[in-house]
Formats: structure tokens, sequence, C-alpha cells
């Protein structure tokens, strides 16, 4: 059996029943120039109980496809976005 993947990244949107957007960032080099540049990706994550929220940061781990563009499911929270 192979390992999931796991990211860490920080939620976007959270508008979707039981789901939520998170934003990957990493940081790439440029094939020819070599400058270093941040690139993000974003998932459709499973969040059954609604722990997650916007500005949270999560980890998300590989799952089944539970539609059809979510294959990740949120994992935890990492840490809280503070409110106002």
């Amino acid at each position: 059996m192979s390992v999931k993947a796991q990211f860490t990244g920080k939620v976007v949107s959270d508008k979707m029943m039981k789901t939520v957007v998170v934003a990957v960032e990493r940081q790439e080099r440029h094939p020819v120039y070599g400058k270093s540049q941040k690139k993000t990706s974003t998932f459709l994550a499973h969040n059954e109980d609604d722990t997650a929220k916007v500005g949270d940061t999560v980890t998300i781990a590989e799952s089944r496809p539970l539609s059809r563009r979510k294959r990740w499911v949120v994992t935890g929270v990492v840490l809280k976005a503070q409110t106002v």
C-alpha cells in the first residue's frame, strides 16, 4: 500500500457544505533564470464536521474521489484564524 500525500495550506473559502477550498503554496525555481517564485495550487477538501473556517491553516490528505473535483480530506486544523 502506498503512502498518501499530505499538504498543509490555508483555507480560502468555506461557502460549500462540508467542503473547503485550500490553497497550498510552494516555491519553485525558474528553469531558465533561476529566480525562485511562489506558486499556489488550490484543492477542494472534504470537511465533514465544518471545523475549518476561512483563514485557518489545515492539513489535508489524499483520499478516494468524493465528487468530480474533490479528492482530499481535511485531517486537522493546525492554526485557527484570529477573529476580531
